[in-house]
C-alpha cells in the first residue's frame, strides 16, 4: 500500500457498545460490509446485535478510509472504502487436536477503489501479524475462487447443496436408537453450543463457531436482524437421555412447490443423531422436499438410503481455505496416520512458510526439522497446495497429476496421500 498511503488511512478498532464514542465508527464499518456483499440497509437492530456478538467473539474491525473530505453527495469518508476482520478460533486438524488459527472475514473493497493495492496491503500486513503473533495457521471462507490462491490460501474443505425428496421414496436402511422429539427453537440459545462443542471435537476441519450461529439457529437474529418466528427445531436424544443432536429448519411457504423445508442449521454429534434427525425430516406432514445448503460432500444419507436418487445435489464447492504461515508448527502440530519420512520443498510467495523441511512420523507424532543443505527433496509444492492436502480432503496424487506438486521421488505423493489422511471425511459447518 505504499503508493496509495497518501490516499488512505487505515484505522484498527473492536466494536463499540451504544452510546460510546466509537459507536458511529462500528455502525458505518457494519454498513460498510453490508454495500460489499451487495445486502440490504442494516436496521438499528440488526447493526445492535451484530457488533454484541464481534465483542463475544473479540473480532478486530479493520477499515480503510478515505483521507481527506468525500465528494459532494458521495458517501461520506467516514464510511470504509474497504472492510477486513478477523477473530481467533480452534480447528480441529484431525484425530481431535485443535490449532488455534487466524478467522479473517468480512473482506471487501469498494468498486470505486479497487485495484489501489488495499486487499493486498490488508491482507499481507495481517497475515504477518499472525505469524508474529505465534498462530501457524489462517482460514477463510471465499465468496470469490479466484482471489485467495494468489496469497498462499489453499481449499481444505468442500461442501454441496442438497434438495431431499421426502415423499414415499425416502426410506433409511437404519434402525432408531435414540429419540427424536420436537421442541421450541429458543433452547437452542443455550443447547446448540454444548452440541457443537461435541461435533467440533471429532470432525477434521471443523472451526470453533461465533457467536451468532446460536442466535441464527434459535431464530432469536434472521437475515433482516429481527427476530425469525418461523424457524422450528427438533431435538435428538440418546438412549440415555442426553442431547446429541438437533436440526433447525423452516417453512419455505404455500407457494413454493413442492412443499419444502429449509434447514437452517444441522448438527449431530454422532451417526445415529444425524440419520434419526434425516427421519424426523423425512416424516413431517405435507412436506414433500428438504433443502440443505451446507450438506457434506461424503454423507452417509446417501449410502442409507433405500433410494440415493432421493437426493438432487449441486456441483461440489470450495467452503475451507487454509493458509499455513509456519511450515514446522503446522506440520509438527498434526497426527500422521502413516510411519513415514518426507523432505517437502515449500514454496511461498508471501515468504511466510518458505524452506525445505523433513517430516518424518511413527504414525501418530511428528517431528519435523529443517532439512541440511543439499538435502533433495521428495516433492516441491506452493504453501497453498499444502493446505490442500493438510485435512486430507485433496490427494497430493491429485495435485500432481493437476501439476500442482513436482514429485522428485516415485511414490513420494502417494506416501504424502497415506500420512496427511485423517479419521474421517474433513467437513466445516461453520461459515463466518
Amino acid at each position: 500500500m505504499a503508493d496509495t498511503k497518501a490516499r488512505y488511512r487505515v484505522q484498527q478498532f473492536r466494536a463499540a457498545e451504544r452510546e460510546t464514542p466509537d459507536y458511529g465508527r462500528s455502525t458505518a464499518w457494519v454498513q460498510a460490509v453490508g454495500l460489499g456483499f451487495h445486502q440490504q440497509h442494516r436496521s438499528d437492530e440488526y447493526v445492535e446485535k451484530a457488533l454484541s456478538a464481534y465483542r463475544v467473539d473479540n473480532r478486530e474491525l479493520t477499515g480503510v478510509y478515505v483521507d481527506g473530505d468525500a465528494p459532494a453527495h458521495a458517501l461520506a469518508a467516514t464510511v470504509p472504502v474497504a472492510t477486513y476482520a478477523t477473530m481467533r478460533k480452534p480447528l480441529n486438524i484431525g484425530y481431535g487436536r485443535q490449532l488455534d488459527s487466524r478467522l479473517v472475514t468480512s473482506v471487501t473493497v469498494r468498486g470505486t477503489h479497487r485495484r489501489q493495492g488495499l486487499l493486498r496491503g490488508l491482507i499481507t500486513a495481517d497475515l504477518a501479524a499472525a505469524k508474529d503473533e505465534g498462530l501457524a495457521m489462517a482460514a477463510l471462507t471465499a465468496s470469490e475462487g479466484s482471489i485467495y490462491g494468489r496469497f498462499g490460501f489453499g481449499v481444505a474443505t468442500t461442501e454441496r447443496s442438497i434438495a431431499v425428496d421426502t415423499g414415499p421414496r425416502f426410506r433409511l436402511r437404519w434402525e432408531a436408537t435414540g429419540t427424536v422429539e420436537a421442541a421450541d427453537a429458543s433452547v437452542l440459545l443455550d443447547l446448540a453450543p454444548l452440541v457443537f462443542a461435541r461435533v467440533h471435537r471429532h470432525t477434521p476441519g471443523s472451526i470453533g463457531r461465533q457467536e451468532y450461529y446460536r442466535h441464527l439457529a434459535s431464530g432469536a437474529i434472521g437475515r433482516d436482524g429481527l427476530p425469525d418466528a418461523t424457524v422450528r427445531c427438533a431435538l435428538h436424544y440418546d438412549s440415555a437421555g442426553t442431547v446429541d443432536g438437533y436440526v433447525a429448519y423452516r417453512f419455505k411457504g404455500w407457494d413454493t412447490k413442492p412443499y419444502t423445508m429449509e434447514v437452517v442449521d444441522l448438527v449431530a454429534a454422532t451417526d445415529a443423531a444425524y440419520l434419526e434427525l434425516w427421519q424426523y425430516l423425512g416424516s413431517i406432514d405435507l412436506i414433500e422436499r428438504v433443502t440443505w445448503e451446507e450438506a457434506p460432500v461424503e454423507d452417509p444419507l446417501t449410502w442409507a438410503l433405500q433410494d440415493p436418487r432421493c437426493i438432487e445435489s449441486s456441483a461440489v464447492r470450495d467452503m475451507l481455505w487454509l493458509r499455513i504461515l509456519d511450515a514446522p508448527a503446522a506440520l509438527a502440530a498434526r497426527r500422521y496416520s502413516a510411519d513415514s519420512r518426507l523432505v517437502l520443498e515449500i514454496k511461498d510467495a508471501l515468504g511466510f512458510a518458505s524452506g525445505v523441511w523433513v517430516l518424518e512420523s511413527d504414525g501418530g507424532a511428528a517431528a519435523v526439522a529443517g532439512a541440511p543443505a543439499g538435502t533433495e527433496p521428495d516433492l516441491t509444492l506452493d504453501v497453498a497446495d499444502l493446505g490442500s492436502m493438510y485435512l486430507g480432503t485433496v490427494s497430493p496424487v491429485t495435485l500432481s497429476a493437476a501439476g500442482r506438486i513436482r514429485e522428485h521421488t516415485q511414490g513420494a505423493t502417494f506416501t504424502a496421500g497415506r500420512m496427511f489422511a485423517v479419521e474421517r471425511p474433513a467437513h466445516c459447518l461453520t461459515h463466518f
